[in-house]
């Protein structure tokens, strides 16, 4: 089959979060399953001077952004045998960051058009455009209201993917012509709680609806998680499904990670014990047989920190060491400093983001703790199993689909259900209680360390539902 995938970011060209993961990591997996999947994301300024190097350039043409003409360069790489095409226009792309600026609504209207108009300039057409988030959302709008009935455009599927639904792309009714270009006697299907909501209009346009586990599927029609788009999902459950997002297993691979102490794997794990002798002395945490509990995220209350907060001290009180890394909202931050000053030999803190100390961290603790209030995939706790580390979840999203409690069959971590610090504290109980029995741990980490959340298994999954769509032709 042929897939255009668009995106805002992909490895290895631009990242700010798990979008570029996925972009980066899902294309190469469905070519590896013997399919064409392209990639499209803009030219930025901050991608690296020896990957800009490589790209080759292809031609230009210009874009209609509302009234205005934009030129658009198009250059083309290749990484991991996939095809990406990058598009230049420096007015929106040769900033500092990816996101963040005034006018970030015309910045990706304008890659959302460009990419409509980029498909008669490059010898492929997509039987499937596969786009994410609201950055790309109006691309099925554009395919609906101007190119469906076009030469060149003919029997084109189009696929959205929410991977966080709280970001939908809302802006003021007047962008809508001005900005957008598309005429008033289309506003119902971008208008929604009176402004014009990209991610909405997507969701009215598009053939199918994924989002990045089962759980976060049918999450989003609750008002509780949807950030007010429940009402606009609705009527569209049809073509609304969820699919687990993988992990890159050859990066994350305790038995070739350059980075930690010791290699090790599933039937050789003793390499795990080096690990965190390793981290215990890097962290000056005291060398004890007490298990370590790793914490590596953003420091907001979603991801569950008030929880911790709440009941560290008891936390503490089982047995527990913690090896922490992230960043985020001061409040958090002040407490984890206060907790490492107060206990030094059993709580180490690093604020900030160091790549290097996490891996460290996912291959020498014991246990990792997410308790998140909700969490669309969540790729930590398949990493932390990657090494053999217990993931400590709540049962929401990604988290639900990924973990099995070990107190069932087939366990590979410990969930709790209810958002309430005292449930996340006695799924801490029960995770250092079966640590004591040592043989019933090193089962239930190696059993931990044999699923397979590689892309190839979600692959299949996307694959599946191109070829529904298309009717299984695969020409």
């Amino acid at each position: 089959m042929r897939i255009l995938y668009t995106a805002s970011e992909a490895l290895p060209y631009a990242a700010s979060g798990g979008l570029a993961d996925v972009a980066g990591s899902l294309p190469a997996a469905l070519v590896k399953a013997g399919h064409d999947c392209r990639v499209v994301l803009p030219l930025y300024k901050s991608i690296k001077p020896e990957l800009r190097e490589s790209l080759r350039f292809v031609k230009n043409f210009t874009v209609d952004v509302g009234w205005r003409k934009q030129y658009c360069g198009v250059f083309e790489g290749e990484a991991n045998g996939v095809t990406y095409y990058l598009l230049d226009n420096e007015y929106y792309f040769a900033r500092d960051g990816l996101y963040g600026y005034y006018d970030d609504c015309e910045r990706f209207v304008f890659l959302s058009r460009a990419v409509m108009e980029l498909i008669p300039q490059i010898d492929f057409k997509p039987q499937v455009i596969n786009c994410n988030d609201w950055q790309t959302a109006l691309i099925p709008v554009y395919y609906q209201t101007y190119y469906k009935f076009q030469h060149g455009y003919e029997d084109i599927k189009t696929v959205f993917t929410i991977h966080n639904i709280q970001y939908q792309g809302r802006y003021g009714m007047d962008v809508l012509s001005d900005v957008c270009g598309i005429p008033m006697y289309h506003a119902k299907l971008l208008e929604y709680d009176g402004a014009v909501n990209m991610m909405k209009g997507a969701i009215e346009c598009a053939d199918k609806i994924t989002t990045v586990s089962p759980s976060y599927a049918w999450e989003i029609l609750d008002p509780w998680y949807s950030h007010g788009m429940d009402r606009a999902l609705a009527g569209k459950q049809y073509k609304l499904c969820g699919f687990l997002n993988g992990i890159d297993t050859k990066n994350y691979d305790p038995e070739h990670d350059p980075v930690i102490a010791k290699h090790y794997s599933a039937k050789k794990p003793e390499g795990k014990a080096a690990c965190k002798k390793a981290l215990e002395k890097e962290l000056s945490l005291v060398s004890d047989k007490a298990p370590i509990v790793g914490i590596v995220t953003r420091f907001v209350s979603h991801k569950g920190i008030d929880l911790i907060k709440y009941v560290f001290e008891e936390m503490l009180s089982l047995g527990c060491k913690f090896a922490i890394l992230g960043s985020g909202e001061k409040i958090f931050e002040d407490f984890f400093r206060e907790m490492a000053w107060r206990h030094p030999d059993k709580v180490s803190v690093t604020i900030g983001f160091d790549p290097q100390l996490a891996r460290k961290i996912y291959a020498g603790a014991d246990m990792f703790l997410m308790p998140s209030q909700s969490e669309p995939c969540g790729l930590a706790q398949m990493i932390s199993m990657r090494y053999g580390t217990i993931p400590i979840v709540r049962e929401t999203g990604g988290l639900r689909d990924s973990v099995r409690d070990a107190g069932g069959e087939n366990g590979n971590g410990f969930t709790f259900k209810t958002y309430n610090a005292h449930d996340m504290l006695g799924a801490v109980s029960r995770a250092v209680t079966l640590y004591e029995d040592k043989a019933a741990w090193k089962k239930l980490m190696t059993d931990a360390m044999k699923n397979d959340f590689s892309w190839d298994s979600s692959a299949k999954l996307y694959i599946g539902l191109y070829e529904e769509l298309c009717g299984g032709d695969e020409e």
